[in-house]
């Protein structure tokens, strides 16, 4: 399992903004314009984990597919780079997430809540200013989220978090350390859901020891990221947030202002529009677990969905 970026809840407060030095050691490649007709040139940037690359890719090879000129800073650094590098006008979008965004550019003001539509239209309030722009937000989220194994999900008949309700009390919650005191973590399973757990036992945030932990039956319902590559590998099964506890940190693609043409924005949304959860943890695997290329997963996804016909 290969961690992405946190999940608000577990933000620590926005660091000092790195030096965009960085910026002239990113390898940068470029993707040739698939129309007759260029209509321009967008570099696009990612964060240092295979899922941002992927991301980056998709929409970086439909815009290419459709006239314009593409360039990719993958695996720039952290939204501590990133961000100062499109404010800058150094590179022009990057593959985001609605709440993780909205919490950094409003300095953890703790605006994001589980309504995406919501907390998209806070973020464009604090982008607009800086000459930046949210798009529609993807189905796809990749955030905190409860995962039980097939057997627990078969036995209890759970399909969303909203079921642990009844059987909460037959069952461990396994999670890190700071799970029992973080709003998003047992406190708010316990408000939002009223589920009360037989106990909790401390492991570590959506790592190894959470995965043995389920596994092997030590717990029953353990946290994770509900976009991570091995969730199918493993068996698990995420439970749908019904109530939406967890902050929407739904994929949406962040865009100057000054680029952000008509065509340019219908393109991207159709990207996003059609990517689900479950593609995403697909696309991922395959990168992260099989070792393929971001750029060639994303051309076989692109195709098998007829983006290029």
């Amino acid at each position: 399992m290969i961690r992405k970026h946190r999940s608000t809840w577990l933000l620590a407060p926005v660091a000092a903004l790195a030096a965009l030095a960085i910026l002239a050691a990113a390898c940068g490649s470029t993707g040739t314009s698939g129309g007759t007709t260029n209509k321009g040139t967008l570099t696009i940037a990612g964060f240092d984990f295979a899922e941002s690359s992927i991301l980056g890719q998709l929409y970086g090879q439909e815009l290419a597919h459709n006239g314009y000129t593409v360039n990719y800073k993958a695996r720039l650094g952290k939204r501590e780079v990133v961000a100062p590098a499109i404010k800058a006008g150094q590179i022009d979008m990057y593959p985001g997430y609605a709440a993780t965004d909205l919490e950094y550019y409003n300095s953890a003001a703790g605006e994001a809540t589980g309504d995406v539509t919501a907390t998209v239209q806070k973020l464009n309030a604090r982008l607009q200013p800086l000459g930046l722009e949210a798009l529609t937000p993807s189905p796809a989220v990749d955030q905190n989220a409860f995962a039980v194994t097939k057997a627990t999900a078969t036995k209890y008949n759970l399909s969303k978090l909203s079921d642990l309700a009844a059987v909460g009390s037959e069952l461990v919650l396994g999670a890190g350390p700071e799970c029992p005191t973080r709003p998003f973590c047992q406190p708010g399973l316990e408000k939002t859901y009223g589920i009360h757990f037989k106990s909790f036992k401390s492991l570590d945030t959506d790592g190894p020891l959470t995965r043995a932990a389920l596994a092997n039956n030590t717990i029953q319902v353990g946290l994770v990221f509900s976009s991570d590559s091995d969730l199918n590998k493993l068996g698990l099964v995420v439970l749908q947030d019904d109530k939406h506890l967890e902050n929407a940190d739904n994929v949406v693609p962040i865009i100057r202002t000054k680029v952000a043409t008509n065509d340019a924005k219908s393109i991207l949304n159709k990207v996003s529009s059609n990517l689900t959860t479950a593609q995403l943890v697909t696309l991922n695997g395959q990168v992260e677990l099989l070792h393929q290329d971001a750029d060639a997963v994303a051309r076989a996804y692109l195709q098998q969905h007829n983006y290029f016909s």
